[in-house]
C-alpha cells in the first residue's frame, strides 16, 4: 500500500545527525506523517518491502533499538543487528573501510556510539543514510519523539515554552534546536559547567521552570560518565523536578523524561508516574517517529 499524502516531503536518502540537518517544513512532515501512521492499523503501509537498516550499537539501548528495530518491520523491511565487538571494527578496521563495505549491504543504518566526529567520519564515507542513535553531542531521534508528544498533547509546538532542568546533555542539545525549528521557546537550567555552548541557560531552576507549558529532564551521569557520578549528583543537588518545582509552571503543563530514569534523583517518583508526565507517551512515539523518518527517508 502507498503512504499518505504527507511523503509529499522527500528526505532523499539523507543521513540525519543532528536536528539541524532538517528544514522546518521537513521537521513538519515527519510529525504529520508520524501522526497519520500512528492512527494507521499496524502493518498498513508497508513501503519498505525489501529494505534493510543496519544497527550498530556502541551502547547500551532499549527504546533506540527496538523502536528501530520494530518500525522498519512494520513498514515491511528488516533490521540487521551489527554488534560493535563482533565486527572487524573491534580488531582494526578503520570506520571508513566499513562504511564502504556497509554501504553495499544495507539501506541505511543506525549508530550509536560515543564521540560525535566518529559518526560524521562514517556518514561521510557512506552511501546510504546514516541516522544518529545517539552520540555524546545528540540525540537527535529522541527529539523528534519528544516535539511529536508536545504536539499531541498541547495542540501545538509554536509558542510553547520549554524548560530543561539539569545537565545540558545529548537530549537537551537536540531538543533545543527542535524547538528552535518549531518556533518554540526553549530555556534551561543547570549549574555552572553543564551547560550547552549556544544554549540559554540560567543557574535556578525555578526561574526556567515558571510558567513554562513542558518541563523536561534526564539522568544527571549519562552512559559514560559512571565514574563521575557522585561528582554530579553532589553538583545537581537542587535540580531535581518534583512537586514544589512542577508548581512553578504552567498549571496544564506537562513532563517529559527520556529514560531510564533515576526515580529519587533528576526527578521525583510521582511526577515521574503522575498524571502530568508525558515520559511514557514519549517513549511509544519513539515508534511512530521512527516510522515515519524511515518512510520519508527510504521510501
Amino acid at each position: 500500500m502507498t503512504l499518505p499524502a504527507a511523503l509529499a516531503v522527500d528526505l532523499g536518502c539523507r543521513s540525519l545527525l543532528r536536528m539541524t540537518d532538517l528544514a522546518p517544513a521537513e521537521l513538519e512532515a515527519i510529525l504529520d506523517l508520524t501522526d497519520e501512521l500512528k492512527a494507521a492499523p499496524r502493518g498498513a503501509h508497508r513501503p519498505l518491502e525489501g529494505r534493510t537498516l543496519g544497527l550498530l550499537f556502541r551502547k547500551h539501548s532499549t527504546r533506540t533499538r527496538v523502536s528501530l528495530s520494530v518500525a522498519i518491520a512494520q513498514l515491511g523491511g528488516a533490521a540487521i543487528d551489527l554488534p560493535g565487538d563482533q565486527l572487524q571494527l573491534a580488531r582494526g578496521e578503520s570506520l571508513e573501510d566499513t562504511a564502504r563495505v556497509l554501504s553495499g549491504y544495507l539501506d541505511a543504518i543506525a549508530i550509536r556510539t560515543y564521540e560525535h566526529e566518529a559518526l560524521e567520519r562514517f556518514a561521510d564515507m557512506a552511501t546510504i543514510p546514516v541516522l544518529n542513535a545517539l552520540t555524546d553531542d545528540a540525540h537527535p531521534l529522541q527529539a523528534l519523539a519528544d516535539v511529536h508528544t508536545i504536539r499531541e498533547r498541547l495542540g501545538r509546538v509554536e509558542g510553547v515554552t520549554v524548560a530543561w532542568v539539569g545537565d545540558g546533555n545529548n537530549v537537551c542539545v537536540s531538543l533545543a534546536e527542535a524547538c528552535e525549528l518549531l518556533g518554540a521557546t526553549f530555556v534551561g537550567a543547570s549549574p555552572k559547567g553543564f551547560e550547552p555552548p549556544g544554549i540559554p541557560f540560567v543557574r535556578d531552576p525555578r526561574e526556567a521552570v515558571a510558567g513554562a507549558d513542558v518541563v523536561v529532564t534526564d539522568v544527571w551521569a549519562s552512559m559514560g560518565q559512571e565514574a563521575e557520578r557522585a561528582e554530579r549528583l553532589r553538583a545537581f543537588a537542587g535540580y531535581g523536578v518534583d512537586t514544589n518545582l512542577l508548581a512553578l509552571a504552567h498549571p496544564d503543563a506537562i513532563v517529559l523524561h527520556c529514560l531510564p530514569a533515576h526515580p529519587g534523583e533528576e526527578i521525583s517518583a510521582d511526577v515521574l508516574y503522575g498524571p502530568r508526565s508525558a515520559a511514557w507517551d514519549a517513549a511509544e512515539n519513539r515508534l511512530h517517529t521512527a516510522k515515519a523518518l524511515l518512510a520519508l527517508t527510504l521510501g
